[in-house]
């Protein structure tokens, strides 16, 4: 390359969405709108929830607010709004401290002359603003005195435009009386552009003129007589809101010395007409709001209407995130505006935030029903399903003294095909596919299969079997108020949604029923059980439920029956013949009669049983290991965190028809702590 030729370079992509950026993973989102869901909040709230909050590596609207709020606490203590007046009375001192020795020094100078000239230096009142005004007509003897006081004249007029037109005080350094008409004549033909506009009169012709002729005075380069209006609005309220920001005493003094601007009062009258048109114009703009500033750090008045114009700009912000956590789209948000004030990584931030919730809208993981709610959708369900079963199948196969948990022989009659393994899979391995698939996996991965190959989980093809056995599974999950209360209601609902992910997906042959039982029992589809909330209410009706599943059974009479109960509590209710429930604490003896007999029952239909208990009561533990003994089944008691784990584990152990052994939950097949 020569060194003519331009190098290219490299940097952060900052334009709008990111071409080559990754597809965003929304497992994580899909996971916390999930357990929002299963802790009874809607998925709307449940997604809000986790924008709010961010996820991992990703900065979430609440974190954006605090750093909205950390930036206005520091432009608030950075400095306090007297700046421009100490400026003034700097220069004043400096004016009259020349004039001083001038007039000591010119010993060519009338005495009279002198004399009144002194006078009229050393009575000057106090006030800045009253000694300017005072001193409007003067004739300065010395040069140096009379530069600056024009300076004073000059920084006036630049500061009150400045807080209008954001560069002016710059283009304004020494600047001719020419320059000092151009910006009349600028003020002259916005006004007339704004009055024409407030009428209706107005056309595009007529703006477009206007920034040929004027377009330096604008950088922010507005596209329509709209944008103009909006970008001389907020300054212009930002402007009053730094003098309502002021002292009575501040203020005052202001106000009466920008009447000196330039040497006339004719720009602060212009710049008032025009705040006039613009308040009409844009009232939804806060022109009456103040801020209390703080710091040590003069502020002048070009400076102050900035810093209030930012303050401004971070409260739009701060509502907006907070919109943003409740409802609206975040591709709402003002990106520049982020940018701006936060910088670019927060923007970063905020964008990657917006991509996240339209691609949860658009992923088809949440579905609107007909009253306009969302909902988790299938296709949500089946993803979610498929994670907590492979969190179920890692626990399984790291839990100590575990063994096998599939079959080595076929279920069933095979059918000559072959498929991908998955977990829970019972059939037999086809090897020649296996072994092919991990020749073909080293093979393109550059590898010498020569040298021996190491299969991986992917490689793994199955034997598909006609199943000889089908069941009908029905899992009581216990709904009483003491499950939420412990912590136990989202580990019940994830293992509701694993086991009827492993039912739907690798035993289609078997029947799954959900039960629910609190003070009543019900049958639940998934999604039902999944959008439950815990309500409060006295009962803990295994009798109901018990009743319900020998229902379910009886309508399978051809299935193996299989009854999977989790529960936190001894049943203290049951139904009367009236079909009304009675609730009795501590559990009555007719509620444990009932409860029991209606289990002999379900037993009769060969029933393979197994309890879960959850919590630490010995009451519950003797009761539920009689339970056990008395029908042939297993207790198991696992920590909350391995519900899943133990129930998935319980369902494959009975579906091997094998009981009591091999099982990791279970230690003799009769109990399992």
């Amino acid at each position: 390359m020569s060194r003519d030729e331009p190098r290219a370079r490299y940097g952060r992509y900052v334009g709008g969405p990111d071409p080559l950026a990754p597809p965003l993973d929304l497992s994580e989102a899909l996971d916390a709108v999930s357990d929002g869901v299963m802790s009874g909040y809607s998925p709307e709230q449940s997604m809000r929830e986790f924008l709010r909050r961010g996820g991992r590596g990703q900065t979430g609207l609440d974190d954006l607010a605090g750093r909205v709020q950390r930036r206005r606490r520091e432009l608030l203590e950075r400095g306090h709004l007297g700046g421009t007046l100490e400026e003034v009375s700097e220069l004043l001192d400096k004016a009259l401290l020349a004039e001083r020795g001038q007039l000591a020094r010119d010993t060519q100078m009338d005495p009279i002359d002198r004399t009144l000239r002194e006078m009229t230096i050393e009575n000057l009142p106090d006030s800045p603003a009253a000694a300017v005004g005072e001193l409007a007509d003067y004739d300065w003897a010395s040069t140096d005195a009379r530069e600056a006081y024009r300076r004073i004249q000059d920084l006036l007029g630049a500061e009150a435009l400045e807080s209008r037109f954001a560069g002016m005080k710059q283009a304004l350094e020494n600047a001719t009386d020419d320059d000092r008409a151009a910006v009349s004549e600028m003020l002259a033909d916005l006004t007339e552009l704004l009055d024409k506009h407030a009428r209706g009169q107005d056309t595009p012709e007529d703006f477009e003129r206007f920034m040929d002729k004027h377009s330096d005075s604008f950088p922010e380069q507005p596209a329509d007589i709209d944008e103009l209006i909006d970008v001389l609005a907020r300054r212009a309220a930002a402007a009053q809101r730094m003098m309502r920001s002021m002292t009575p005493e501040q203020r005052e003094e202001l106000m009466a010395l920008s009447q000196q601007a330039f040497g006339s009062p004719e720009l602060m009258e212009q710049l008032g007409r025009l705040d006039g048109l613009l308040q009409s114009l844009r009232p939804g703009e806060d022109w009456d709001g103040s801020a209390d500033f703080s710091g040590e750090e003069g502020l002048g008045f070009s400076e102050g209407a900035a810093a209030m114009a930012e303050l401004g700009d971070l409260d739009r912000l701060a509502e907006q995130l907070a919109r943003g956590g409740e409802g609206s789209p975040l591709s709402e948000l003002d990106l520049e505006a982020v940018a701006r004030h936060l910088g670019g990584e927060a923007a970063v931030s905020l964008r990657t935030l917006a991509r996240l919730e339209q691609s949860m809208r658009e992923s088809g993981y949440l579905s609107r029903r007909p009253d306009g709610d969302l909902r988790l959708s299938p296709a949500a369900l089946r993803k979610l399903g498929g994670s907590l079963l492979r969190d179920a199948a890692r626990r399984l196969s790291g839990r100590t003294g575990a063994r096998e948990t599939r079959m080595s022989g076929a279920a069933g009659d095979q059918t000559g095909a072959s498929r991908g393994w998955q977990f829970g899979d019972v059939e037999s391995w086809d090897v020649p596919r296996t072994v092919t698939n991990a020749l073909s996996r080293v093979a393109a991965e550059g590898g010498d299969p020569g040298g021996g190959i190491r299969l991986l989980p992917d490689d793994i093809e199955v034997r598909e079997t006609e199943s000889r056995t089908q069941a009908a599974v029905a899992l009581l999950v216990d709904t009483s108020f003491s499950m939420a209360m412990e912590g136990r209601w989202v580990p019940m609902k994830r293992t509701a949604l694993a086991l009827h992910h492993l039912v739907s997906t690798r035993f289609r042959q078997d029947t799954l029923q959900l039960i629910s039982f609190g003070r009543f029992a019900q049958t639940r589809t998934v999604e039902e059980l999944l959008s439950l909330d815990a309500e409060y209410e006295m009962g803990t009706n295994l009798h109901h439920a018990l009743l319900l599943a020998g229902r379910f059974f009886r309508k399978h009479p051809s299935m193996q029956p299989v009854m999977l109960i989790v529960t936190d509590g001894e049943p203290t209710a049951h139904l009367l013949g009236s079909g009304d429930p009675w609730f009795g604490y501590p559990p009555a003896p007719e509620t444990i009669r009932t409860t029991v007999d209606e289990l002999d029952r379900v037993s009769r239909l060969g029933t393979q049983t197994t309890f879960f208990r959850l919590g630490d009561d010995p009451g519950l533990g003797r009761f539920l290991d009689a339970l056990a003994r008395r029908v042939g089944g297993t207790v198991v008691a696992p920590d909350v965190d391995d519900l899943g784990a133990a129930v998935v584990g319980r369902f494959l152990h009975t579906r091997r028809g094998r009981p009591g052994s091999g099982d990791a939950w279970s230690a003799g097949g009769r109990w399992a702590v």
